[in-house]
């Protein structure tokens, strides 16, 4: 028998499935009689099912040398309540297979929980003790003032989190708690007691001024009587919306070198204050910094990753830091753009980078890179979206930031139809080149006056 008396039977290969109009889902929204806003949102087939509380905590609600007392706030509310312990809390949450954490940031708090549909009455029951009827046990908070204290060296040795928390301090005033670390320094942490954390949670937590997001497979749930019977028992006394402050920032171009004698790498953190998801520049602006350093066939990560080989990928981005409660506010979001590359590739990695911002500026983007930002941004939405989690973390982002509900939807429209050049303006006013705050995290004696010679502006050093 020869190879060509050799035959298969091959199955038909199969055909593509008729397209899906797909669009970020839209949620009901309602509340409970205590005040709390409730926003529900029904995904056939997600059996997990994702909740996300929004608590009216900004870290500018912080008392003075206090900071980090929100985050501590946060993650005490399961560390104990008045009917379970510790133990006891997180072993009835482990008997509904549920999933807690909490956090604190510029725009409010959070409490995220993850359940199976089948135990979502009760794990929200725990979910309502926890906000209700926190014990503050002092032994719990002692543990997470050390585990905080624990973790500040740590973060403080990282090069990434070492640079984030120079340009903060370099972007704001002095007095604004945006200058400061997010979870408090080793001075204002070791302030903070029981008595401390049970004011503020005292002066802050109220289901008026909260919203609740819940997501997943809702078939068969009364989820209205599910939720008054769990959440609708944290009552309090009606209180106005904490006041956040406008933001402002520092505006004029330099270098700040943060100092590690000996460093074979440099962190690199540029970035400036920029409008946020209120201002209509907002599509225009992710498409274009999507172009210029969101993914690897961006810009900078093409000139300074592939072409020069100086560093494993650069990024762009942007972070919504404060938004307005109403029209007459002004937000504010950070954008950046981050990579590290070798002690001696500090300088022409900085001048590369100011290069392609420049020729950017000059030329503008191509359509080829608007189209395949379009569809990184869009078409791959429906895949990110796949489960309930992120959902809900969206919709909690558009409650924080004071969006609509429809903002998310309305996004993606609003990409697909910005064009080359609207892209191309956005990110060019995003990223002036001489107006842009660069930190270095490295070896000061090795690349301080490499880049002095590259005249962007003052170079100074502090210490790590």
């Amino acid at each position: 028998m020869t190879n060509a008396d050799i035959t298969m039977d091959l199955h038909p290969m199969p055909a593509a499935g008729q397209a899906r109009n797909w669009a970020f889902p839209s949620p009901e929204r309602g509340a409970l009689p205590t005040g709390l806003t409730v926003l529900r949102c029904h995904r056939p087939g997600q059996q997990l099912v994702a909740v996300e509380i929004c608590l009216d905590a900004p870290l500018d609600a912080e008392p003075d040398g206090f900071d980090g007392i929100a985050a501590i706030m946060v993650r005490a509310l399961s560390q104990g309540t008045g009917l379970h312990s510790a133990e006891e809390f997180a072993a009835e949450l482990e008997r509904c297979g549920a999933t807690l954490h909490a956090s604190a940031d510029f725009l409010g708090a959070r409490v995220s929980l993850e359940v199976p549909a089948s135990r979502l009455h009760r794990a929200l029951g725990l979910l309502s003790e926890a906000l209700a009827e926190p014990a503050f046990a002092p032994t719990e908070i002692e543990r997470l003032v050390r585990n905080r204290l624990d973790a500040i060296p740590i973060e403080l040795a990282n090069p990434g989190q070492r640079a984030a928390i120079q340009l903060a301090h370099e972007l704001f005033p002095e007095p604004a708690r945006m200058s400061r670390p997010r979870q408090g320094t080793t001075e204002s942490v070791s302030r903070i007691d029981a008595a401390a954390v049970r004011a503020f949670y005292e002066a802050q937590l109220r289901p008026v001024t909260a919203t609740a997001v819940v997501v997943g497979d809702l078939t068969g749930l009364d989820l209205d009587a599910v939720l008054t019977d769990t959440l609708g028992s944290w009552a309090t006394d009606a209180a106005a919306p904490a006041i956040i402050p406008p933001v402002t920032a520092r505006d004029d171009g330099r270098v700040v070198i943060v100092d590690r004698p000996g460093a074979v790498q440099t962190q690199m953190l540029i970035g400036r204050l920029g409008p946020d998801r209120h201002d209509p520049v907002w599509p225009a602006m992710v498409l274009g910094t999507y172009c210029l350093g969101g993914t690897l066939t961006s810009r900078l990560d093409r000139v300074l990753r592939e072409e020069k080989g100086y560093t494993y990928g650069v990024r762009a981005a942007t972070q919504v830091l404060h938004s307005p409660a109403s029209d007459a506010g002004i937000g504010a979001a950070l954008l950046a753009i981050s990579g590290s590359v070798d002690t001696a590739a500090t300088r022409p990695a900085l001048a590369d980078l100011r290069t392609v911002i420049r020729t950017l500026a000059a030329d503008g983007l191509t359509d080829a890179e608007r189209d395949l930002a379009v569809q990184n941004l869009v078409l791959v939405a429906p895949l990110r979206y796949e489960t309930a989690e992120p959902v809900a973390d969206t919709l909690a982002d558009q409650v924080q930031q004071h969006l609509p509900d429809d903002f998310q939807a309305q996004l993606y429209g609003r990409l697909a139809e910005t064009s080359t050049a609207e892209a191309t303006a956005a990110v060019v006013t995003a990223f002036p080149e001489d107006r842009m705050v660069t930190v270095l995290v490295g070896d000061a004696a090795q690349i301080k006056a490499p880049v002095e010679d590259l005249g962007i502006g003052p170079v100074s050093v502090v210490a790590a």
